[in-house]
């Protein structure tokens, strides 16, 4: 994971430890790492100006003085314009670099995050929605730019500033401050009861914006089907309800801050009507001169500001410990290592070497090979075959037999609880996920295509293939009728999830996409479940000359798939049943006779008489 910074620690300690507001802090200010100089330098500044600003009610005290005894005021008056000139400039230029630092903050988080969601192992998909880990990208990270950017500093700047005002009323007037002081702890008292309230309701308000996310990609993805079946009314209820949810944790935060706020206010200015009525009756009394009083008077007014902001800065670092909390989770997921995994107990073995002549190892041998996606369930209780180098391996059976498994174990998103996968002779443990990956391509069921032109599509693994490549998987994958129909050829743009084209396109698009990649082993899931009997025919004609290029691995539910492997497999129940050709298996196996005489091997995509299904495993 790059460009995020992780606390350490428990995730349980972590939580109990970031509920006081000193820990909160310091965890937003762990965030800033590599941007230190831009806060010191914005900090100088912002104390540069408010600095400045505290000169200014001294020099109204001259100013007011100076006056009452007739003396000449305007160099004064041309002081106090030049000195609120320099705090304005210096306050916007430390305003700028805090902004832009936050802005870094927020893109280191999300290269962070992006980084490690397109890096977590595949059980972490099956745990947490899309939609949701997405709206932690997007929404919780620019929460959070609001509270690098300036509550961190106003943290700081305000609390000095703070202490610099009462020091100088200090040496004003003691009385008059201690009446200040009683206000403002009456205030801090109710900002300190309101605190949690204000975190909890703002992490209840982002998970609801995140299910909301994570409902929307689920209706837009699957968007035909909604229509079809008209639950519009009923996904938007759905949806509805999320949005509620976060109306609901949002008006609580919004309450909480309002309160905290008035408190603030009315401390400030019961403070400030309390010096002017005390001041006033003191003035009056020859206890103090009319310029003291204004100058603690202005900066009584001048105390609003640093405490409003200290006060505001403490709140918005609570609401945005809520939305860290959530990236905090998706940085501590697991991802999938880079490593090779080889077992302690156990050194690496090297590469086998054979004489010259002797048989060449397989480019895939599964060895008693057991999974399950959860480990009280197995999906595989012991599957064994071989798939040699250039030669065409079929795997069939029903529903649930772990055809579909077998794929995503070769595919390298999991791995065995027991037994061993070997690529080339090599066990997978001492191969990295990435080697194994760069001699393997997939056209599964779900063919995944993307927005964008057909030739980014086709390109997809090899981006800078050359127009003669192009055109070779182009003709193998018989995509030709497809890119002279389509206006604009290969630099067509096919659409969201390629809804300009049909199923059994995008299937071909799939397969040239992964013929291009020139693989050592290409795994089909039914390559033909969406295509029609002339298609069909051409694919099984191709499947010949690619077997010829590389292995293949082929999940079949229909005869015309299965006759012309050169092996077949029969999975039953996570096991390997038995294996052959097709016509030693109607001989030998009633398991195969059951299939190619049911719904599961249908000749030609013709309906048989079983009961139609689903039958990937």
């Amino acid at each position: 994971m790059t460009g995020a910074t992780v606390p350490h620690g428990g995730r349980a300690a972590v939580a109990e430890a970031d509920k006081s507001t000193w820990a909160a802090v310091a965890t937003m200010y762990r965030l800033t790492a590599g941007h230190r100089s831009s806060i010191a330098v914005a900090s100088v500044l912002t104390l540069v100006g408010s600095t400045l600003g505290l000169v200014q009610p001294l020099v109204a005290k001259q100013v007011v003085d100076a006056s009452g005894r007739g003396q000449v005021i305007w160099p004064l008056l041309a002081l106090l314009g030049t000195l609120f000139v320099a705090e304005a400039a210096t306050g916007a230029a430390g305003r700028f670099l805090l902004e832009r630092m936050g802005e870094g903050v927020v893109r280191q988080l999300r290269l962070g995050l992006v980084d490690r969601l397109l890096r977590l192992e595949m059980r972490e998909y099956d745990r947490h929605r899309g939609g949701d880990l997405i709206s932690r990208v997007t929404a919780d990270t620019t929460l959070l730019r609001e509270v690098v950017s300036q509550a961190l500093v106003d943290l700081v700047t305000g609390s000095l500033v703070a202490a610099g005002a009462i020091a100088l009323m200090a040496w004003l007037d003691l009385l008059l401050l201690f009446l200040v002081a009683v206000t403002v702890a009456a205030a801090t008292v109710v900002v300190a009861s309101l605190l949690t309230g204000i975190r909890n309701a703002s992490e209840h308000m982002q998970g609801s914006v995140g299910a909301v996310a994570a409902d929307m990609e689920r209706a837009l993805g699957a968007l035909p089907m909604v229509r079809v079946h008209g639950a519009e009314e009923r996904e938007a209820a759905g949806i509805g309800a999320g949005v509620e949810a976060a109306y609901g944790a949002g008006v609580r935060t919004a309450k909480l801050a309002s309160v905290m706020s008035s408190a603030v206010e009315l401390a400030v200015q019961g403070s400030f009507l309390i010096v002017l009525v005390v001041g006033g009756l003191r003035v009056g009394g020859h206890a103090g001169s009319l310029g003291d009083l204004v100058a603690f008077l202005l900066y009584a007014s001048y105390l609003v500001l640093p405490l409003s902001s200290v006060f505001r800065a403490v709140g918005l670092v609570q609401r945005g410990m809520g939305a860290y909390q959530r990236i905090d989770e998706v940085l501590r997921l697991p991802v999938e290592p880079t490593a090779p995994q080889i077992p302690k107990d156990r050194a690496p073995t090297l590469r086998p070497t054979r004489p010259s002549g002797s048989r060449e190892q397989p480019v895939l041998a599964l060895r008693d090979v057991h999974f399950g996606y959860d480990p009280q369930r197995p999906v595989l209780r012991g599957v064994s075959f071989t798939v040699p180098k250039r030669r065409h391996v079929a795997l069939v059976g029903r529903s649930g037999a772990g055809k579909s498994t077998v794929f995503a174990l070769v595919a390298r998103f999991y791995e065995p609880d027991a037994g061993t996968l070997l690529f080339d002779g090599r066990p997978a443990t001492e191969l990295t996920r990435g080697a194994c990956r760069r001699d393997i391509a997939v056209v599964d069921q779900n063919t995944h295509v993307v927005h964008g032109t057909l030739r980014d599509n086709i390109t997809y693994a090899v981006p800078d293939a050359t127009e003669a490549e192009i055109r070779r998987v182009v003709e193998l994958a018989r995509l030709d009728e497809v890119v002279d129909r389509l206006s604009g050829g290969l630099a067509a743009v096919i659409g969201e999830r390629g809804s300009k084209l049909s199923g059994g396109e995008r299937q071909r698009v799939a397969l040239a996409r992964a013929l291009l990649a020139r693989p050592s082993l290409l795994l089909l899931d039914e390559p033909t479940s969406h295509l029609d009997a002339i298609n069909e025919s051409a694919l099984t004609s191709v499947m010949k000359d690619v077997a010829q290029e590389c292995a293949l691995l082929v999940i079949a539910h229909r005869l015309s798939t299965v006759q012309h492997a050169d092996h077949i497999v029969v999975l039953q129940d996570g096991r390997t049943a038995t294996g052959g050709r097709h016509e030693e298996l109607l001989v030998s196996s009633a398991l195969y006779r059951e299939l190619a005489a049911s719904q599961m091997l249908r000749a030609g995509g013709k309906p048989g008489t079983g009961k139609r299904g689903r039958t990937d495993g």
